[in-house]
């Protein structure tokens, strides 16, 4: 199957929620159109990660499981262009996060930075030209007094990122449309929104508490919100973040739209309007396991995102935000009982 290129192997941060949760949803569908080019069977999935991948993964005889440093399994110099040898799709969504760059500089700059360049020199050394879907952030953008944000973004807005996280996503989004200019692979940068409800524990993300305001008081734990309630945020659910990673692999050349990265659709909610979306999914009892702790830290960088976007290009691919908040509490409510895709 891989020597015929019909097989589809992916590779990315398959421990992580995200990535466990696209591999799930390759796997279940058997097949995957690359880049408009029709649907091949997919024969293997090679997952990469620090920490092991869940059980029902590592289960499946299509599944390939690497643990260890992305920045050496993916050295060019080294073992890079054989650990993605017959890859013909591969998603890169290992990063460290927001809050863990701001802490440590040079944390930010080994993740998310030199894996990138690694990733990026071992797909050329393949010589198969494959699809490179790389997992940016809205974080890009930013608010300054030399360059404000506008009301809402577009597909037009310049970069300007506030944050190490956010000038680190830009420059690998600016590396793989240089390489996919060069014609080494086919670059699509995706642009995702904050995602909310993640399932598990909370992480280090400056965009952590909108996920944790919602799972904590559901599991009957309280939770603190570091910012104040008025504060309007963009949002995608897991499901809609799915659907634009699959799409990015997907779709043609002529429908992605060029070289520079396509933006999630988000919907725009406040984190009171949250919190009372909890109200009525779940009843006072639980919203009201809500701490209201300003983080002033914490509270600079979300400030510093857009809260507001017009995605044309996504919606021209068949992307939509989410209608509201009341059904992103109920998928994620739906998916954390057993057998749910967010229960394992």
């Amino acid at each position: 199957m891989q020597g015929e290129r019909r097989g589809e192997r992916g590779d990315y941060r398959g421990a992580g929620f995200l990535g466990s949760r696209l591999a799930r949803d390759l796997l279940a569908a058997g097949t995957l159109d690359v880049a408009g080019g029709g649907a091949r069977l997919l024969s293997r999935v090679t997952l990469i990660d620090q920490a092991p991948v869940p059980p029902d993964l590592a289960a499946d005889e299509r599944v390939t499981a690497i643990q260890g440093d992305l920045g050496q399994l993916l050295d060019p110099l080294m073992s890079g262009p054989d650990t993605l040898s017959g890859a013909d799709v591969i998603f890169h969504l290992a990063a460290a996060v927001s809050g863990e760059c701001e802490t440590d500089f040079d944390l930010g700059i080994r993740a998310n930075l030199r894996a990138t360049e690694a990733l990026l020199a071992s797909c050329r050394a393949l010589g198969t030209n494959p699809v490179v879907v790389f997992s940016s952030s809205l974080a890009v953008f930013g608010d300054s007094a030399d360059h404000p944000l506008p009301e809402a973004i577009d597909d037009q807005t310049l970069p300007n990122p506030q944050t190490s996280y956010g000038a680190q996503k830009a420059i690998g989004e600016q590396l793989l449309a240089d390489y996919t200019r060069k014609g080494f692979l086919r670059g699509r940068a995706l642009r995702l929104v904050s995602i909310s409800v993640r399932p598990g524990k909370p992480n280090a993300a400056a965009s952590g508490f909108m996920s944790g305001i919602i799972r904590e008081p559901l599991a009957g734990q309280r939770a603190i919100c570091p910012v104040d309630p008025a504060t309007e945020v963009a949002l995608a659910s897991p499901a809609k973040a799915i659907a634009g990673l699959r799409s990015a692999a997907t779709a043609s050349d002529q429908a992605w739209g060029g070289r520079s990265a396509v933006t999630l659709p988000a919907l725009t909610v406040s984190v009171a309007d949250m919190a009372e979306a909890l109200t009525r999914v779940a009843g006072p009892e639980v919203s009201a396991l809500i701490e209201w702790r300003p983080d002033p830290d914490v509270a600079r960088i979300v400030a510093s995102w857009p809260a507001r976007v017009r995605a044309e290009r996504a919606a021209r691919l068949g992307l939509t935000p989410d209608p509201d908040f009341d059904s992103i509490i109920r998928m994620h409510l739906a998916e954390s009982r057993p057998g749910g895709n967010g229960s394992r």
